[in-house]
């Protein structure tokens, strides 16, 4: 039974949802790129670990792996984290796959869609519930907007593979927050720590699971003159976007050398997750 059918009254007293593994796998967006983790320079948070924590309150045992690794193609995080997520055994999976190949010339979001298939039948038939993530509406957004058609189509494909595989979706397209600025990271491509968090509220509800997360709002940003934005944008062109251009040309990946962040499937710690007697990881 999926949870979107599942009422908390089924469920055992002190528990909010059926779940106690949880793996996430994909590429940056899984990974929280755009959200530092202040615990521990140099890795992310992000909305997967966030919906881990909300997930982990009032579970003694759930344990949570984060297998996503940035810059990944969707044909290498089936290749590389399929398997893996398999033998963790989890009863919960989320997948988000097929966003970098959608920003490549001559992606098709069809053929893709066969492959992403595939793998969630797979998952589904192991016992786990699959959360897919469908593609954000870019439309507004630099850079990305010129794939907005296949975004839209991809995201058709995915209605389908859910409804074959009883998946849950996690609708970005219709995450009409996401058009404001203060949720993407400084580079335009990755959500910031605002748009992570949001993100993960759209999760929790659309898995059915009451959370103690409560949305953002900060004051409206002040107005730009036009000469302060086009700076931004120089700025922007030299430091991120110039770099992505030269590493696709050079076929080369921001995840190379890089490896998951949580391997393996681990009590979680954190925000609304109990400590229990251990210390933080």
């Amino acid at each position: 039974m999926t949870p979107t059918t599942r009422s908390e009254a089924d469920l055992p007293e002190g528990h909010r949802h059926p779940w106690h593994r949880y793996v996430a796998i994909g590429d940056s967006f899984t990974e929280g790129i755009g959200d530092p983790d202040p615990r521990h320079p140099g890795r992310h948070r992000g909305w997967a670990d966030r919906v881990a924590e909300e997930l982990a309150h009032g579970s003694e045992d759930f344990a949570y792996a984060n297998l996503a690794i940035r810059g990944r193609l969707l044909g290498k995080i089936l290749d590389e984290q399929l398997e893996p997520a398999l033998e963790l055994l989890p009863d919960l999976v989320s997948v988000s796959a097929g966003g970098n190949n959608l920003l490549r010339p001559g992606s098709d979001p069809d053929a893709l869609a066969v492959r992403l298939d595939d793998a969630v039948g797979r998952l589904a038939d192991a016992g786990a519930t699959v959360l897919l993530f469908n593609g954000p509406d870019v439309g507004s957004t630099p850079v990305l907007a010129a794939i907005r058609g296949k975004v839209a189509i991809y995201n058709e494909n995915l209605r389908v593979v859910a409804a074959r595989h009883d998946a849950v979706i996690a609708d970005m397209w219709g995450l009409r927050q996401l058009s404001d600025a203060r949720m993407w990271d400084t580079d335009r491509l990755h959500f910031s720590p605002l748009g992570h968090h949001t993100i993960a509220i759209m999760a929790l509800e659309a898995l059915n699971v009451k959370h103690g997360l409560t949305p953002m709002e900060p004051s409206p940003m002040p107005a730009r003159s036009w000469r302060a934005a086009r700076a931004e944008d120089l700025v922007w062109a030299r430091e991120f976007f110039v770099p992505w251009v030269i590493r696709r040309l050079r076929h080369k990946s921001s995840g190379d050398g890089v490896l998951a962040k949580r391997p393996t499937a681990e009590p979680v710690f954190g925000a609304g997750a109990p400590l229990g007697s251990g210390e933080p990881s």
